[in-house]
């Protein structure tokens, strides 16, 4: 699946990371996956990354399947 990130509309709330660990911050709290500055990935289908998609309050995650 292709997961895409929209930092604009992130808010920092901390529910994506806390559903999957691809996820991580920048230093003012924004969105990032770990270890890389992509906005977009394809990874591995996964719950918790589905979970942490569907609970992002602002949208800010996308997925394609």
């Amino acid at each position: 699946m292709k997961v895409s990130l929209i930092p604009e509309k992130c808010i920092a709330c901390g529910l994506c990371q806390t559903y999957s660990p691809i996820f991580d911050y920048d230093d003012e709290g924004i969105v990032r996956f770990k270890d890389s500055d992509q906005l977009s990935r394809t990874i591995e289908n996964s719950p918790e990354t589905l979970t942490a998609v569907k609970s992002c309050p602002t949208k800010a995650l996308i997925c394609e399947v």
